[in-house]
């Protein structure tokens, strides 16, 4: 069974209904009791930064997804769920993450061509350097997924398992051990995202 974690922030349903649609039990919760049980956690958010870690915080959730990734329960946090498994984001300022994961998050706008928009919406395809993590065993080079951020994951070039292009080489996805984050959204990124679930089901 997957945990869903609910923290107040993210697209909590349609990632439920991505496991259904995969024959994956998935429930969407905030009991401690429950995340324990469960055989894999997801960490979905969208939004501010600060504000979601102050809520993952607030509700004690943060310690118990300590305590089960110390524990060797697979993990993914997806968009930003992903951007707070880092130490820290400069989001508005300077905010400590988890920690699961070294680096920071930074503005894309920093790095990109001026002419680009942010956030960046849309497809781009992933790239997968020389060892393709287990995470995307159903993938290939270049295939395509759905993003929506104006944050990245920087300096963690020891975590990063995918890039994709957009005016710049952004982080797609990062791994550390049994911690996983894609800065994408699998949900939504029709049979390639569902493929990407199915794999972290067979972690």
């Amino acid at each position: 069974m997957i945990a869903i974690i609910d923290y107040g922030v993210g697209n909590l349903f349609s990632l439920a209904s991505s496991f259904a649609f995969i024959g994956e039990e998935a429930v969407v919760t905030a009991s401690e009791a429950e995340i324990a049980r469960a055989d894999r956690l997801i960490l979905p958010g969208v939004g501010a930064f600060e504000d979601a870690a102050k809520k993952l915080r607030a509700s004690g959730l943060d310690r118990v997804i300590l305590r089960e990734v110390q524990n060797g329960k697979a993990l993914l946090g997806i968009c930003l769920g992903m951007q707070l498994l880092f130490e820290k984001s400069y989001e508005y300022g300077e905010h400590e993450g988890l920690g699961l994961i070294q680096g920071s998050v930074k503005p894309i706008r920093d790095v990109i061509q001026e002419d680009l928009k942010v956030p960046h919406i849309g497809w781009n395809s992933l790239r997968f350097g020389n060892e393709k993590s287990p995470l995307f065993r159903y993938l290939k080079e270049g295939d395509f997924v759905y993003f929506v951020h104006s944050y990245y994951g920087a300096d963690c070039d020891g975590s990063v398992i995918a890039t994709t292009e957009y005016g710049a080489t952004l982080t797609a996805a990062v791994a550390n051990q049994n911690v996983y984050g894609t800065q994408f959204h699998p949900e939504k990124s029709g049979s390639v995202g569902l493929s990407i679930l199915r794999a972290f089901c067979e972690l």
